[in-house]
């Protein structure tokens, strides 16, 4: 929605007004505060979502010539050839190719420390490619669609204008809502009379059409922050252990699988503790006497249901298990009904753990669901439908820029010019009401709101200075 946008059917008199006004203020403080962050959060979305359609997050794009046997070699010898590349490195992740013509790729731990992704041939058995982990275009956009560059400071900053962008739908709602004309009329823009009163109509339509697919995505994106998402939805929704209290369990999480501090495992999974190796329980898996590397791993996730592409993490330590995993979220497959994880001994083969999407809590199905739909990776309709809703976003923010900068008198220059405080708002009764609702839902949002009302209601009104400014 805007920062200074208002409707043609605007309340005349009463009560009515009063709150309209009041939600225009409210509308134009958080489109001051979140315009340049939806901004931001639209190009870096549509430029990751691109990059992973055409050239792939992972390398897994690249294509190889498929002989006339097209026989591939066993995993065993491929992974060897990196090692045999990369001397004093160690394998950490198997990501297979998604059809026969292109790269299996491995994921190492060089001996300097840094991490490298290989795409090896798997038919001449060679090395194609190999490039540091993390370190593209996609990955540079991710970062600062995720935290701006500022890790855990940047994380709060795009938690807090989330939130506000969801006051800001609520508000432009409120003031877009169909009060003496027809719904038709409102959703339809009209694009006659003064440039201004065009972009009005327009930013007015598209943020109606846009509202709740908008409140979907920030909620969505939510769930990965650090304080709504990881101390409270995630912490609470986290798929529960007793599911396999049957086993042993390690000290780390699933967490300690994403690498790097991205995010691999599934959302549902990310703070459950992971099974660990070294007894005799689990379910028939590898059968006795072969080989458990990652040969018989990959046999095994064939007869569990795993196609197409899917990675295998390495053991990792003596407690440390072979899991497979397959998730739309990490652009595994377009179903995320299909989610599966399994986590197998390294020591017995046997199956400790394995969990569909049917076992997630009712939040872990819809975060299943509803992140892969926010990264556009379910079919190329949700990817040409989520790059609308971005250039819908980017056309918000900037109509809603330009008719504040139209609205502001000329010899006002150095005001805001915000829309006019109501006076005789009922505010201790109705906005603190709100406020608490709020805070309950989004507490970074709910303390910055209470600071915004403490400076709108307490210090304008004290200070001449900051009024001149704000008023």
């Amino acid at each position: 929605m805007s920062i200074s946008a208002s409707s043609d059917a605007t309340p005349a008199t009463g009560l009515d007004r009063r709150f309209y006004l009041a939600a225009w203020r409210w509308h134009f403080y958080a489109g001051l505060f979140v315009a340049p962050f939806l901004l931001i959060l639209a190009v870096t979305g549509m430029t990751m979502m691109l990059i992973g359609y055409f050239d792939g997050r992972e390398g897994e794009r690249i294509t190889v010539d498929v002989p006339a046997s097209a026989q591939a070699l066993p995993l065993t010898e491929q992974s060897q050839v990196v090692l045999n590349s990369f001397p004093g490195s160690k394998l950490v992740e198997w990501i297979r190719a998604r059809q026969p013509d292109r790269v299996n790729v491995f994921r190492i731990a060089r001996a300097d420390g840094g991490q490298s992704m290989v795409a090896v041939d798997p038919y001449a058995g060679n090395v194609v490619d190999s490039w540091n982990r993390r370190d593209g275009w996609y990955d540079f956009a991710d970062n600062v669609h995720g935290e701006l560059l500022l890790g855990t400071t940047g994380d709060t900053i795009i938690e807090i204008a989330a939130g506000f962008a969801i006051v800001l739908v609520i508000t432009g709602l409120y003031m877009w809502w169909p009060r003496e004309r027809s719904f038709l009329r409102t959703i339809i823009p009209d694009l006659r009379g003064q440039a201004r009163d065009k972009l009005k109509s327009l930013h007015l339509s598209v943020g109606a059409i846009l509202s709740v697919i908008l409140v979907l995505f920030l909620i969505s994106g939510m769930s990965w922050t650090g304080v709504w998402g990881g101390k409270i939805i995630q912490a609470w929704s986290t798929f529960p252990t007793a599911k396999w209290d049957n086993v042993p369990l390690s000290d780390d999480t699933h967490a300690a699988l994403n690498h790097d501090h991205k995010e691999d495992m599934p959302w549902a999974l990310e703070q459950t503790p992971l099974p660990a190796s070294g007894s005799d329980v689990g379910a028939a898996g590898i059968p006795e006497g072969k080989p458990i590397d990652l040969n018989s791993i990959a046999e095994l996730a064939t007869r569990l249901g795993f196609d197409s592409r899917y990675r295998v993490s390495f053991p990792r330590g003596e407690a440390g298990v072979w899991t497979m995993n397959q998730d739309t979220m990490s652009a595994d497959a377009e179903d995320p009904f299909a989610d599966k994880t399994v986590h197998v001994d390294q020591f017995t083969g046997k199956v400790l753990a394995d969990v569909r999407f049917a076992d997630y809590s009712l939040a872990g199905k819809a975060m299943a669901v509803s992140i892969p739909l926010h990264m556009g990776l379910v079919t190329v309709w949700n990817l040409l439908l989520n790059v609308i809703v971005c250039l819908g976003v980017i056309g918000l923010s900037l109509t809603g820029v330009i008719m504040w900068w139209l609205r502001r008198p000329k010899k006002m220059s150095a005001r805001l010019f915000a829309p006019q405080l109501p006076q005789d708002m009922p505010h201790w009764k109705n906005a603190m009401l709100v406020m608490l609702i709020v805070s309950l839902a989004f507490p970074l949002v709910g303390a910055t709101l209470i600071g915004l009302l403490v400076l709108d209601v307490l210090l304008l009104s004290r200070l001449p200075a900051l009024r001149r400014i704000y008023a």
